[in-house]
């Protein structure tokens, strides 16, 4: 079933985390930040939302780093009902697509509830405060990919971000897989 996340709450600060990564690393919120911006994207290895986009994400995550912006990526769904969302699923997606970024594993979901994270994808792009500025879609893109010279929404929001601190006022919410919680 698709799930909508509400719209941005303008400043609300990010929350810390630790997590263990497909590298082998813990990042910390402070590890993946940018000197200006930081995106934190909630994804799965299954949900065609993100399957559909998979490639937009990392070009898009590769495109910001020059600008100053950070990207990590979250998986916070429940392995136990979704065995594809586990983490040796999340290495193999990880390898498969050369994430430029960390992908992180939410086992506890602790990480998504602290967010209020609602879908995958769910992306939270965050100032150099680390205060939110931009809670909306990648692209137009739904369950498929839609045509490449679509508008990059986080792109270009993140863009602003880098440059002013402020993300744009209007924003298109992301469409996707509710989080699979677990029971």
């Amino acid at each position: 079933m698709a799930a909508t996340p509400p719209v941005c709450d303008f400043g609300w600060a990010a929350p810390a985390f630790d997590l263990p990564a497909t590298d082998g690393r813990r990042y910390t919120l402070q590890d993946v930040m940018g000197p200006n911006g930081t995106v934190i994207a909630f994804i799965c290895n299954h949900c065609p939302y993100v399957l559909a986009v998979m490639d937009r994400i990392v070009r898009d995550a590769r495109d910001l780093a020059p600008l100053g912006i950070g990207f990590a990526a979250i998986c916070s769904n429940d392995a136990t009902q979704y065995p594809a969302d586990g983490f040796d699923g999340m290495v193999a997606m990880a390898a498969k697509h050369d994430f430029p970024f960390p992908y992180l594993h939410d086992a506890d979901q602790s990480v998504a509830r602290a967010h209020d994270a609602a879908c995958t994808p769910d992306f939270f792009g965050l100032n150099a405060a680390g205060q939110l500025q931009y809670r909306g879609r990648l692209d137009a893109s739904r369950a498929q990919a839609g045509p490449a010279d679509l508008r990059r929404d986080l792109f270009e929001a993140m863009r602003l971000v880098a440059e002013t601190g402020r993300g744009p006022s209007d924003q298109i919410p992301s469409m996707g897989c509710s989080i699979k919680w677990a029971a």
